[in-house]
């Protein structure tokens, strides 16, 4: 089950997997994949925000259904977090959404009406109507 959620007012389709950093005592398969055309305007993004090192990617509780995914502009990997790195981007993943994340592929798709980002994944037992927020 996919879910649609705007990234930075935009939001592509080939594959990369992330390779996670720093992994002393972690899984050494990564536990989000990143399209090519996602990473590439994660570092878009990025090169528009000189003081960040990175994005940070997380689960917060709002919208109608329960979750919903939040990116922000990251000035350093905090201590506990996840990080990938994506071939120039690097990905922060907070550990309070790791379980939720796991086997999730981010996309970046453009249309004629919409540009976003795209999650597919596969722990999402649910979501609400607008495409916002789901459950687990």
């Amino acid at each position: 089950m996919a879910l649609m959620h705007r990234f930075f007012g935009h939001v592509s389709q080939c594959r990369s997997i992330g390779r996670v950093v720093h992994a002393n005592r972690r899984p050494t398969v990564a536990p989000v994949t990143v399209t090519e055309r996602a990473r590439q305007k994660m570092l878009e993004y990025l090169e528009q925000q000189p003081t960040a090192s990175g994005i940070r990617m997380s689960v917060k509780r709002r919208g109608c259904n329960g979750l919903s995914y939040t990116f922000e502009y990251a000035s350093k990997k905090e201590p506990n977090d996840e990080e990938l790195s994506l071939d120039g981007a690097k990905l922060f993943i907070e550990p309070r959404a790791l379980m939720t994340l796991l086997g999730t592929e981010i996309d970046y798709v453009e249309s004629k009406l919409s540009s976003e980002f795209v999650f597919h994944n596969p722990n999402v037992k649910g979501i609400c109507g607008c495409g916002e927020s789901f459950n687990v």
